[in-house]
């Protein structure tokens, strides 16, 4: 079977993070340029093959332009030397509905496994006549693993932030012909 070819709809995707703060509420953040492309058996999205998501650092937006600084600097991405995040998928398990996606991810220039929850949402041919299929990602990861190691304590002893960041992403994919 042919090869077929997914590139990313970027108007109709996303990708956002949560992370604890002061273990009391939520702060979301989102990367607002990043793509993902994928090789598929036909439209079988269970044969996924050379699945790659990259996002700009430089790109992160938490609706507070000094925490986004703080996050772009040396304390936790260090975009200066590491200006991409990247994911590259190495095993899919699971049914064409729902499964999980190993992988290797790389931050600030330190790779590790992953596994992301994929929920496939389906394949339908939009009114301009080309084929999309749609994902829901969900997983999360330990920032320390990844060499993000900031960290401070309030004087009541409550951490900042949290090691544990939670990631989701809406991804709309573009059938090439």
């Amino acid at each position: 079977m042919a090869k077929t070819k997914w590139v990313l709809d970027p108007s109709h995707s996303e990708i956002q993070f949560k992370v604890k703060h002061l273990m009391i509420t939520t702060v979301t953040g989102y990367f607002k340029k990043f793509n993902l492309t994928a090789e598929t058996e036909g439209d079988d999205f269970t044969s996924a093959s050379n699945v790659e998501f990259t996002a700009d650092v430089n790109s992160i937006d938490t609706n507070n332009e000094q925490r986004d600084n703080h996050l772009r600097s040396a304390d936790f991405f260090n975009a200066a030397e590491h200006q991409e995040i990247k994911f590259v998928g190495t095993k899919y398990t699971g049914t064409k509905e729902e499964g999980k996606l190993q992988g290797t991810l790389t931050l600030r220039g330190v790779a590790g496994n992953v596994t992301a929850n994929v929920e496939f949402g389906g394949i339908t041919v939009d009114p301009y006549g080309q084929t999309k299929a749609g994902f829901t990602i969900t997983g999360k990861l330990n920032r320390k693993e990844f060499g993000l190691n900031w960290g401070a304590v309030t004087e009541a002893g409550s951490i900042v932030v949290s090691d544990e960041v939670k990631f989701a992403g809406e991804f709309q994919l573009i059938k090439q012909a």
